[in-house]
């Protein structure tokens, strides 16, 4: 049952919860058949069952369907460990500092690799008083643009947002910056350590 949500997954949250089929079958009006078949992959649950499954599961409707647990493992606070996940349609900037299930406009978006920047995509950054002024000549187009520049410190994130046609600049200040994450709307992400 790999469709939208699979067996296994229903079968073993289920169980987790020491529920029958019976009783998930009485909670979302189907028949304790019904749910039988969902198990073991000889049927799919009718769309519009989605949201009231993963209520009775006690889960996201995103993990039901992702077919994988969300657990919460961050101990502690730790930039280190921030994620980028940008949506491919409406260009949204979505940060985590762990592990996440993030979803826009339906999608669930992949956390971003950093990378190392190229010779198209360098950065100057020039020490100004307590700023950093970090700058690119990367091409500034509707079609071809950086996104965002970000900088990244041991306490939290500053993150300014640059539009296509617009000066591709930005200013940070220096006290606890450790790294600059800046996003190409054709090429992903890169980072740069200010340290």
């Amino acid at each position: 049952m790999n469709q939208y949500v699979t067996g296994a997954m229903i079968k073993r949250l289920r169980e987790n919860r020491k529920m029958t089929q019976s009783q998930l079958a009485e909670k979302l009006n189907v028949s304790a058949k019904s749910v039988s078949k969902w198990e073991t992959g000889r049927g799919y649950p009718d769309i519009s069952l989605i949201e009231p499954l993963a209520e009775s599961l006690g889960v996201s409707v995103i993990e039901l369907m992702s077919g994988e647990d969300v657990v919460n493992t961050n101990r502690a606070f730790n930039m280190l460990r921030i994620k980028f996940h940008i949506c491919p349609i409406c260009g949204n900037v979505i940060l985590a500092t762990g592990e996440a299930v993030i979803s826009c406009h339906g999608i669930v978006l992949p956390a971003l690799d950093a990378e190392t920047p190229d010779d198209e995509h360098r950065l100057t950054i020039e020490k100004s008083e307590d700023e950093y002024y970090v700058a690119t000549a990367h091409e500034m187009s509707k079609k071809h643009y950086i996104s965002f520049i970000a900088a990244v410190k041991d306490d939290g994130c500053e993150l300014k947002k640059l539009y296509p046609e617009g000066g591709a600049e930005a200013r940070f200040k220096i006290n606890r910056t450790q790294w600059l994450y800046y996003y190409c709307n054709q090429h992903g992400l890169f980072r740069l350590s200010v340290r």
